[in-house]
């Protein structure tokens, strides 16, 4: 399965700031914009993850 997501870039000074408007919460931050970038995607992961285990909590264990 493949995801795509948008990515909102900023420069701010020296660094480069991203968010995903798709993805609550998900922030990137980097130096360089492949930094930043990495940095998303990671926040992106993390949150999927975690959202994954919270929806595998409700299904009934007699569900296949």
């Amino acid at each position: 399965m493949k995801n795509e997501f948008t990515a909102i870039i900023e420069k701010e000074g020296d660094w480069h700031i991203a968010y995903c408007p798709e993805v609550l919460g998900s922030n990137g931050q980097g130096k360089t914009l492949k930094e930043c970038m990495e940095s998303l995607k990671e926040a992106i992961a993390l949150i999927l993850q975690e959202l994954r285990k919270d929806a595998m909590k409700t299904i009934p264990k007699t569900a296949t």
